[in-house]
């Protein structure tokens, strides 16, 4: 080795310790400003139940505090901040139940979603996926976690725990008054990869693009090919930019069947077909091999972000046929 390769390959050790050294003081940073938010949120709660009314509460006390803690310390402790403080201590009254690999953001955010077990299923996603504050505020906003078909566990032991309905694919890019065809939606979503692996979900690997699978007599192309290490199985999805439709399905049924035929090895479990089509008719789904045949799904998918109302209701109108359906086959 001479000596230029020596240098570099102790610049590298070197780095590597400097960079530890950061992490670990960032995290333990991080956490004892954690905990301080939350030990002050505790006094505030707890103050705050100590006889008095909420609204008085909120327009004296804690403006009288804040104006206090601001001469003494500086910025930080402004009204608006201490009722997030309070916030997260409702939201974690527990110590050893907060995460302290997230951001005082990454809390800020989460600790105003209403539902207890949707908040820890955020932590859960945000440290698993890596997610930085702007893509948790992103995925809150479109109910990332209510839009997946099955919200009763966190364990993905089930396409259900992973397949969403509706896709929000608002990141897709192309100008709103284009004509969209399936090889430009292909196309764009190819184009952000990265955010369609997100909003697909937990364990997607990209696999490949219009694959072409050839038999005896016919040659066919499947539009995206994914694979899902958590679920160990491939996941074929065939794009539309129309309603769903009796052939839609019978195209993804062959699809999957071939798929398990000619490329599935003996280790992966059976492959999943999902369509995304731009609306579902209930019939056609209640009457297909859709109702009986738990590796194929149709979900519908958003090129905007619709308003809370209107996600509600689609997000509501599938889960309703989804445990319907679920009940008949019990």
């Amino acid at each position: 080795m001479n000596q230029l390769e020596n240098t570099n390959t102790l610049f590298q050790t070197v780095k590597e310790v400097v960079l530890k050294a950061k992490k670990l003081a960032y995290r333990s940073s991080n956490a004892i400003m954690l905990n301080m938010y939350w030990e002050v949120g505790q006094l505030i709660v707890e103050d705050e139940q100590n006889g008095k009314s909420k609204a008085i509460y909120g327009n004296a006390t804690l403006k009288n505090l804040s104006k206090s803690l601001t001469l003494e310390f500086g910025t930080g402790f402004d009204e608006r901040n201490l009722n997030n403080m309070r916030a997260f201590y409702t939201a974690f009254p527990i110590w050893n139940a907060v995460r302290t690999e997230l951001s005082w953001t990454h809390y800020r955010m989460i600790s105003r979603i209403k539902n207890e077990t949707q908040r820890l299923q955020y932590i859960d996603l945000s440290i698993e996926g890596n997610w930085d504050t702007r893509t948790l505020q992103r995925n809150i906003k479109t109910q990332y976690v209510g839009r997946i078909l099955s919200s009763a566990t966190t364990l993905v032991t089930h396409p259900k725990n992973i397949i969403k309905d509706p896709y929000i694919l608002e990141f897709y890019g192309l100008p709103n008054d284009i004509i969209l065809t399936e090889k430009k939606l292909e196309n764009a979503l190819i184009n952000h990869i990265q955010q369609f692996l997100m909003e697909l979900g937990k364990g997607f690997a990209f696999v490949a693009r219009q694959q072409h699978i050839v038999t005896d007599t016919s040659d066919f192309y499947i539009d995206l090919v994914f694979y899902n290490y958590y679920l160990k199985c491939f996941v074929l999805i065939d794009l539309k930019t129309d309603k769903l439709s009796h052939a839609d399905i019978g195209q993804i049924d062959m699809y999957v069947r071939m798929y398990d035929d000619l490329k599935k090895s003996a280790d992966d479990n059976p492959t999943i077909g999902i369509i995304l089509c731009t609306e579902k008719d209930d019939t056609i789904v209640k009457y297909s091999v859709l109702a009986e045949n738990e590796q194929l799904f149709a979900s519908k998918y958003r090129l905007y972000l619709p308003k809370e109302e209107e996600l509600r209701q689609l997000i509501e109108q599938d889960r309703v046929i989804f445990e319907l359906d679920n009940f008949k086959g019990e």
